[in-house]
């Protein structure tokens, strides 16, 4: 037994911090969990090996969770639940305490097709290859669109012509690339709107680097960096003071289809498309004229049939989008929710909701359905539902990083492109440092203040304040109990 001690322990003290997550995989692997009374969305979020990207994994003590799990033979649900919390607190501090790491390869996502956009992304390619970086007198290694390379006013030719190393630091990025290595790039600044950022969702289905985002659009709630202070932007989250980031959660929504043919010992629902959705999941009735008739499923279990257009199952970054214009709430993105949000429901008590976004949630065409329904991820892959088909909807284990402009960033966001809680005019208070003598004269006659007030009323700043004569206890009055 001590032989057997002694090579555990070396084989744990050989094991460096680069390969941590692969350990927690591999540990949670090996532990004889009964995963039929877990949710699958609880498990993910232990068993995964990037849920906060290679280098963040600073911020949490590996070591002391892989002795936790190494202790117990069987892991309990109380336990899991409270290191799936541990790892939510974790996320909220990585956005409190500020990040510095060293930055070398930056991708830069913007419209190839729009010629003021490339205009500024060769200013900014520029910038970055040209400004001395980490004791260096050239910069950091710059991705653009594979789109680009031969485009005439990107012009690549006089940006190599003014280094020779920029030859090697001009790169070009392609999709393959993002979805097969992903850990290539630092930061990614995205030149646009929105939709430019849902893009870069899409691009990294697994990892995500930092995304930090110029407003360049034309609403931009995910975009609250000012294109015109990219300077001062990029030196600070570049240089000493770090970056702060938001973990956006964001869905694993897998299609199963329907297998009426299956023999025995072969599973009826077999996995077809899986998308990593930042904003919504939108099912719909699509060109069919009869009624969405769909089954909905919470951890297996059968919560309610949707009889509506249809239905949203939005993030909260989403409660902003598809989801408020159906009449969904705004949900701050830090607050771990699914949020349903039913299209034209049939039934007026069908309203809004947030769920716990631990649960697994499942949405079936029933298999004697009159119609299909269609799938919309963040407004791509339209996927069509057919009878028996279902598609599950779970917290993703990949969140999305966004780059913290500011503390109140979404507060300003709705408030700016939203006009949240702001009014024509403001409410006009009490002059009280008027003179005597001197009264209201822009509306063409006089108002004596002191007379315009109501004495008998139980709200006068006497009374509230001083506790004057007006105070219901002062005149001994009795409160009637409701």
């Amino acid at each position: 037994m001590d032989a057997e001690r002694k090579t555990e322990d070396a084989q744990k003290a050989a094991c460096s911090e680069t390969m941590a997550h692969q350990q927690i995989s591999k540990a949670l692997s090996e532990l004889n969990i009964d995963s039929g009374s877990l949710s699958a969305s609880k498990m993910a979020a232990l068993a995964s090996p990037c849920f906060f990207h290679k280098k963040f994994d600073h911020a949490v003590n590996i070591e002391k969770v892989l002795d936790e799990i190494e202790d117990d033979e069987r892991i309990s649900h109380s336990k899991l639940m409270q290191t799936a919390t541990g790892v939510r607190e974790v996320s909220k501090q990585l956005q409190r305490r500020p990040i510095k790491m060293t930055v070398r390869n930056v991708m830069i996502v913007t419209k190839a097709r729009d010629n003021d956009l490339v205009h500024l992304t060769r200013e900014l390619t520029d910038w970055l290859l040209c400004t001395p970086r980490y004791g260096s007198d050239v910069g950091v290694n710059v991705y653009v669109d594979h789109k680009l390379r031969k485009s005439k006013r990107f012009d690549t030719p006089s940006l190599l012509a003014k280094d020779p190393r920029f030859e090697n630091m001009l790169r070009f990025w392609t999709p393959d690339l993002c979805w097969t290595s992903p850990e290539k790039f630092d930061l990614v600044l995205t030149l646009g709107g929105d939709g430019t950022v849902l893009f870069t969702s899409w691009l990294f289905q697994r990892i995500v680097p930092p995304i930090l985002s110029f407003s360049l659009g034309s609403l931009g709630f995910l975009t609250n960096f000012e294109f015109n202070q990219y300077k001062e932007a990029l030196n600070k989250v570049m240089g000493d003071a770090g970056m702060r980031v938001n973990l956006r959660m964001r869905f694993t929504c897998t299609v199963y289809r329907y297998q009426p043919h299956a023999t025995e010992g072969v599973p009826q629902h077999i996995e077809a498309e899986q998308f990593e959705v930042l904003n919504e999941l939108v099912i719909d009735r699509g060109p069919s004229p009869y009624v969405s008739n769909l089954e909905l499923y919470g951890d297996n279990n059968l919560l309610t049939v949707v009889q509506a257009d249809g239905c949203i199952f939005s993030t909260p970054t989403g409660s902003t989008a598809y989801s408020l214009s159906a009449g969904g709430s705004l949900v701050h993105p830090d607050i771990p929710a699914i949020l349903l949000t039913p299209i034209c429901p049939h039934t007026l008590s069908f309203r809004p909701m947030l769920l716990n976004d631990s649960m697994l949630l499942r949405v079936a065409v029933p298999r004697h359905s009159r119609a299909t329904a269609y799938c919309a991820f963040d407004g791509k892959g339209r996927v069509e539902l057919r009878q028996g088909d279902h598609v599950s909807i779970a917290a993703s284990q990949y969140p999305f990083p966004t780059v913290l402009s500011q503390p109140t960033e979404w507060f300003d966001s709705i408030s700016r492109t939203l006009r949240w809680n702001t009014r024509g005019a403001m409410q006009k208070g009490w002059d009280g440092d008027k003179k005597e003598g001197e009264g209201e004269k822009e509306s063409g006659f006089d108002i004596d203040i002191d007379d315009d007030i109501d004495r008998d009323s139980g709200y006068s700043a006497e009374g509230s304040i001083a506790g004057g004569s007006n105070s219901p206890m002062r005149k001994g009055m009795v409160l009637p109990f409701v």
